[in-house]
């Protein structure tokens, strides 16, 4: 999948509303549904800490601090930067929401909460998780969850990009 095609998916699933402008409510969002799913509260310092990485985030990619990020802010502001020093923290404090025991590995449950919670397409999440449980000890670790989104916004090849947007591909190839 091409770097743009790749960023055209992850700008449809962070721009919840479909408008064409990611909001700070939408982006905002992301940490409040995983942590629902996770049944974890306001207060928890996981939850605190996803937050306060999601606002750095937000902030990094709404560098005219209009509230508003477009495709075109959004696709020259993401990549492999990007995502190695503002991405990976905040997506990094979502995993660890969803992971019960904190063994920082999810299981088929775990992922699925995590990334429905994100708003990736529903039919996709189990073959990205057989593609990401390499070794199929049934868990997904932390470091190669991070490792294929990395991969996956950077435009290299990510066989679980490829899986948790194989529906999407035509649309984002259209520009929707």
């Amino acid at each position: 999948m091409d770097d743009i095609t790749a960023k055209r998916l992850v700008f449809a699933m962070l721009d919840a509303d479909g408008d064409g402008v990611i909001s700070k409510d939408e982006y905002a969002a992301r940490a409040d549904r995983v942590a629902r799913v996770s049944g974890r509260t306001e207060d928890d310092p996981l939850v605190v800490t996803a937050r306060t990485a999601g606002a750095r985030a937000w902030a990094a990619m709404d560098a005219d601090g209009d509230g508003g990020v477009t495709f075109e802010e959004y696709a020259a502001w993401a990549g492999a930067e990007a995502f190695d020093t503002i991405c990976e923290p905040v997506l990094g404090a979502l995993f660890d929401l969803v992971d019960a025991d904190g063994d920082a590995a999810l299981n088929l449950p775990e992922f699925t909460k995590l990334r429905t919670a994100l708003g990736n397409p529903v039919g996709n999440i189990e073959s990205a998780f057989v593609a990401l449980d390499g070794d199929g000890d049934g868990l997904v670790g932390r470091d190669d969850y991070l490792a294929s989104v990395r991969a996956h916004v950077s435009g290299e090849d990510s066989p679980v990009g490829e899986a948790l947007y194989s529906i999407g591909k035509v649309e984002a190839a259209d520009g929707r």
